[in-house]
């Protein structure tokens, strides 16, 4: 039996938090980390064993995929702060550039046309990959969407390296989710809050497979 890619979570937010407790449903190992060890100590004891609480250095070095459960802002920083760490890694971005507007609601932080993925595919450190991935819904749907029957709920994602397909679409189906890849990094706004496959975009809910692919044929 292959060995399943050991997985950190990076940020133990809303986001991080419901990737964490459906990995554990999944029966996946995961090892947690935030600014602070006792929040990884907290949700370890919350969860069980199959949640291994360490610092971020070391949640890095252990991992083969690094999920980074964190603002797109601190990311760019994140980056450089731990670039030897991340050498080699598969690097998972949910995340989201967006902050609050004036009315209540989002806004974008960068340009119309530009998304996260695309600007942090520039920046990666040295032979790390990067997938988008584990975004396209919000942290409660991402929670209660997850393993649901008869058919799995759609989780779309994007990469430029379909040498990690096959890593990625078992993260996703380990977190409850079919997933579907809709192209490279280029396809990345979309996946993104206003994009047309993300729940507060066009797209307004989960979708099965199904759904999805028929939604994606007559775009």
């Amino acid at each position: 039996m292959t060995r399943k890619s050991q997985v950190a979570v990076i940020g133990l937010g809303n986001i991080g938090a419901a990737i964490v407790t459906n990995l554990t449903k999944g029966k996946r190992s995961v090892i947690v980390a935030d600014r602070t060890i006792e929040k990884a100590n907290q949700l370890s004891q919350r969860l069980g064993s199959l949640v291994q609480p360490a610092t971020i250095a070391d949640a890095i070095k252990q991992a083969d995929i690094v999920v980074l459960a964190i603002y797109f802002d601190p990311i760019k920083e994140f980056f450089k702060t731990y670039a030897t760490e991340l050498q080699g890694k598969i690097i998972v971005d949910p995340s989201n550039p967006i902050a609050p507007d004036e009315n209540g609601g989002f806004k974008k932080i960068i340009g119309v046309d530009e998304s996260a993925g695309q600007i942090l595919s520039t920046l990666l450190p040295y032979e790390a990959k990067l997938a988008k991935a584990l975004g396209t819904l919000g942290a409660e749907s991402l929670a209660s969407a997850s393993f649901q029957t008869p058919e799995k709920a759609v989780e779309f994602y994007a990469t430029d390296d379909s040498s990690i397909n096959n890593k990625i679409e078992e993260l996703i189906r380990d977190n409850g989710f079919e997933p579907l890849r809709i192209g490279g990094l280029n396809q990345s706004i979309r996946l993104e809050v206003f994009g047309d496959l993300h729940q507060f975009g066009a797209l307004g809910k989960t979708v099965t497979l199904a759904e999805a692919k028929n939604i994606i044929n007559n775009i």
